[in-house]
């Protein structure tokens, strides 16, 4: 029923608003009059069957006066009415819109409470995965500590020094042993530069080139010599290692050092012990020079007289066995050389016949004096010539033959030779006895050195243990091999292969001829003496003699017509460079050749270092190597003036020093002694270094000097030159000179590689 009158009421309430009250009134008031009229007169018609109009005109004098209160009271709750209405409907709205409102912000609340247990989820997550973060920092950092802790006590304990310094110099870290080196506390040493902890004087030689270091950016390893608190003397192996972060900035410098005072004092022992060594060997092949000149020279003489064929091969025999000892002798006084059991390889064009014959005539001798029949090679190519090194295969043979007759009591040794001019590229001898054998369980080490046998004997050459040791060297230096087939009881059978290629016959060159000379021999030695003499003498030179240094320099104040001085370098009251500086110091005797004579040439030309000699004769004389020398030094084209070859020359090596040095020492001699320049190399530089911060004058130019020397040994031009340069300059320039040293031995080291990619390619 409300649902039905709230749109008529609303509906009446809009006319009233849209034609207005006075409108509606007038329209209600006629519409009600006739209304009532009209109910009226049908009523009365309807109960009276008439209208009764007295009746109609009541009830409308009634209406006309109750109607006007009416419609107005009507007009009024109307109105009102339909202002509740709206004001209800309005009410209504606004409820449903505050239900609404309401809603949504219990929706908005329900919401936000989840997301609040969420997040209050999260957070006791985060804060209990926080709480685990925490336990394993806890414990990750308990555990780095307790690393660091052991870290730090395996530096602290380790005998090597450990230091670290920042990119501005500072001290930052070190450990222990670097502490008591310094003999400094860390708490002294860390946060200060080196400066700030020592003078120039007592500053720690392992840290001076530190600073020089920053500026090269590069890794060295330098051996560094260190006076401790205490006094002693030390030497360190410093790797000075520069630090850089992941941007490759330079953020520090590292320093790594290891105690190697023991291996530089076994170093300096060892060297020591091989100059004694050397000095002995020296004098002692000296003294054994002496009576082989005289059989060299008097077989010579021999050989010119005339001798019955049996004569003259015994005196051939004599001949080369002393020119082999001679050589020998050469080998002996290179102790590096024994030691290392690195021979020279000399090949030259053997004529295979006399050589066999020097052999067999020499077999002969020791099988005759032992009673022992030997027997010769069968027919061989006699006549052929081979490349050979005839020492050296000669050293071989004897050692096995001298075996052969001293292990055999009865029987026969046997010399067997495999040589044919269709196989021409090896040649194989074959040494045969019927002696006492060895056993086989024996045969693998009897080339051992020093080896002696189960029951005692020794099986090599003269009880020495080093004969068959040397061979299995010597062949194996000439890319050969040898070998045994034994059986105990049964004899031995040595074998030994040799490369070898045919030569075609030398040809016969005439001898040089050269001006009579006046010669002034210096000879303290008589036989020695003799010798050269007639020898020169038949050459038809004339000859002065002097047996001391003060004869031969009064002779060379009084004598005016001196062509060539021969010059020994052992004389009994000065030194052969002694008189050599004499020479070149007059501006007479300034041209005067001279030509050293010495039992070890190469001493003697580092005695002669820096003095100009026009070439050396190794004792005792060779005839070949004479006329050569005096060719080259008065035959036709030679001048009066005698000057050196030209040498080839180069930046960086001197390739006519090396080529001479690997034609007459090989290729491995060479790569050593460029190995050992290498380790020596380092500590040069560092005493100059050193000397160089302390600017001591005398002992920088000393070690300049002794790396001019080394450098010199070994073919480094430019490096000589640069050294020499040091050593001289005059005054030396103290500014700057730690990091032209630095720069000078990463350039060294360039200049190393070069070296040895030139030795290699040989």
């Amino acid at each position: 029923m409300q649902h039905s009158v709230h749109p008529v009421i609303r509906k009446f309430a809009s006319y009233l608003k849209q034609w207005g009250w006075l409108q509606c009134f007038f329209l209600c008031f006629i519409l009600l009059q006739a209304v009532t009229g009209v109910l009226t007169g049908a009523y009365s018609l309807l109960l009276y069957e008439v209208v009764l109009w007295p009746l109609v005109l009541g009830a409308l004098l009634f209406s006309l006066t109750c109607s006007p209160v009416f419609i107005l009271i009507s007009f009024y709750l109307v109105q009102h009415l339909d202002e509740a209405l709206f004001y209800l409907q309005d009410s209504i709205r606004q409820e449903r819109l505050l239900n609404q409102n309401m809603q949504e912000t219990i929706r908005q609340l329900n919401f936000e409470i989840e997301e609040r247990k969420k997040a209050f989820q999260a957070k006791r997550r985060a804060v209990d995965e926080l709480r685990r973060e925490i336990a394993w920092r806890r414990k990750t950092q308990q555990e780095l500590e307790e690393q660091s802790l052991l870290m730090r006590s395996i530096v602290d304990s380790s005998p090597d020094l450990f230091y670290y310094r920042d990119e501005t110099g500072r001290i930052v870290s070190c450990n222990k042993m670097f502490e008591v080196l310094m003999g400094k506390s860390a708490k002294e040493l860390i946060g200060h530069y080196p400066a700030e902890l020592f003078d120039a004087d007592t500053m720690p030689s392992a840290i001076l080139i530190d600073q020089e270091l920053n500026v090269s950016r590069t890794a060295m390893t330098l051996d560094v010599e260190y006076q401790a608190p205490d006094g002693r003397m030390m030497w360190f192996e410093m790797r000075k290692v520069p630090f850089f972060d992941k941007q490759s900035r330079y953020i520090g410098l590292l320093g790594f050092g290891r105690d190697i005072t023991s291996r530089k004092l076994a170093e300096q022992a060892l060297e020591k012990a091989y100059q004694d060594k050397g000095k002995f060997i020296a004098t002692l092949s000296h003294e054994l020079r002496t009576p082989l000149n005289g059989i060299v020279g008097l077989s010579r003489r021999l050989l010119e007289t005339q001798l019955s064929s049996e004569q003259r091969s015994w005196s051939n025999t004599i001949f080369s066995s002393a020119e082999t000892l001679g050589n020998i002798f050469n080998d002996i006084i290179d102790l590096d050389k024994i030691d290392r059991q690195d021979l020279d390889i000399l090949y030259q064009s053997v004529q295979l016949g006399d050589f066999v014959r020097d052999i067999c005539n020499f077999a002969s001798l020791i099988c005759q004096q032992k009673g022992l029949e030997f027997i010769a090679p069968a027919e061989f190519c006699a006549d052929c010539y081979v490349k050979l090194d005839p020492t050296r295969v000669r050293q071989v043979l004897w050692n096995l033959l001298n075996n052969a007759v001293k292990f055999t009591a009865k029987g026969q040794v046997l010399l067997e030779l495999e040589f044919s001019e269709q196989s021409g590229d090896e040649l194989v001898f074959h040494v045969r006895d019927t002696g006492i054998g060895v056993a086989e369980a024996e045969q693998q080490r009897i080339f051992d050195m020093y080896y002696k046998s189960s029951d005692g004997r020794r099986l090599s050459m003269v009880g020495s243990g080093i004969g068959l040791s040397v061979s299995r060297s010597l062949v194996e230096a000439m890319d050969g091999s040898i070998s045994l087939q034994s059986k105990t009881g049964s004899g031995s059978c040595f074998s030994v292969r040799l490369p070898t290629q045919l030569l075609a016959p030398p040809q016969p060159e005439a001898l040089p001829l050269h001006p009579a000379l006046t010669v002034l021999l210096v000879e303290d030695v008589p036989l020695n003496a003799e010798i050269a003499t007639n020898l020169l003498e038949q050459r038809g030179h004339q000859v002065v003699l002097a047996e001391t240094g003060e004869d031969a320099m009064a002779l060379l104040e009084t004598e005016d017509d001196l062509d060539l001085v021969l010059l020994d370098m052992q004389l009994p009251d000065m030194t052969g460079d002694e008189i050599a500086r004499y020479i070149r110091s007059e501006p007479d005797l300034v041209d005067l050749p001279v030509v050293v004579l010495s039992a070890n040439v190469r001493k003697a030309q580092e005695q002669l270092n820096g003095i100009r000699v026009e070439g050396s004769l190794a004792k005792p004389i060779n005839t070949n190597k004479l006329d050569q020398l005096l060719n080259e030094l008065f035959g036709t084209g030679a001048g009066n003036n005698t000057q050196l070859k030209p040498q080839r020359s180069s930046d960086i090596l001197d390739l006519d020093t090396l080529d001479d040095y690997l034609q007459s020492l090989g290729v491995q001699t060479m790569q050593r002694s460029v190995q050992l320049f290498a380790q020596l190399m380092p500590g040069y530089i560092n005493k100059m270094i050193e000397t160089a911060v302390k600017q001591q004058e005398q002992e920088f130019r000393d070690a300049a000097h002794k790396l001019k020397g080394a450098a010199s040994s070994v073919g480094l031009l430019w490096v000589q030159q640069q050294a020499k340069q040091l050593e001289t300059e005059q005054p030396v320039q103290w500014q700057g000179m730690e990091k032209q040293l630095v720069d000078f031995h990463l350039t060294i080291e360039r200049h190393l590689a070069a070296l040895e990619d030139y030795l290699e390619a040989v």
